[in-house]
């Protein structure tokens, strides 16, 4: 019976030795997906500043082109920024639309003033923007900043 022990407990450590390897292996595995999904996720991050900063650089080419004209030509700024607005759409970027006399949504609106108003239907409604907010896909990045009536 001693040898049966014995060999029982041999197999018993050998089993023990095999799974500590086994996890140790699955460990490493494991540490080494974490970098590289880290580093995949920086490098993805860099590409997408990379692609809207080189949209971006156009544009500013434009305003060095229109500066060193030395004119004073309006039309051609209107259209810099039409550009750059077009290309800050293509990367998902839209304004958000405030309708006059829009009702108040903490949710959707960061109002910085109120306004006393005579008229009824103009309280706790949207007088003025200030600054426009924008989406980002569906996230709002910027909350328009508006003026209340009260």
């Amino acid at each position: 019976m001693a040898k049966k022990t014995k060999s029982k407990t041999e197999a018993l450590k050998k089993e023990i030795s095999e799974l500590k390897d086994k996890y140790l292996r699955l460990a490493a595995e494991f540490e080494n997906y974490k970098r590289r999904t880290s580093k995949e996720k920086a490098e993805s991050i860099r590409y997408g500043k990379e692609s809207i900063i080189n949209s971006i650089l156009t544009i500013l080419d434009d305003f060095e082109r229109a500066k060193n004209t030395n004119e004073q030509d309006v039309k051609g700024y209107m259209l810099i920024g039409q550009k750059f607005r077009d290309i800050l759409s293509k990367h998902d970027l839209h304004k958000i639309k405030i309708d006059p006399l829009e009702n108040f949504d903490v949710e959707k609106h960061e109002a910085i003033s109120s306004l006393s108003v005579k008229e009824k239907k103009k309280k706790g409604k949207i007088i003025e923007e200030i600054e426009a907010g924008y989406l980002l896909g569906e996230k709002i990045i910027r909350y328009p900043k508006v003026i209340i009536g009260k």
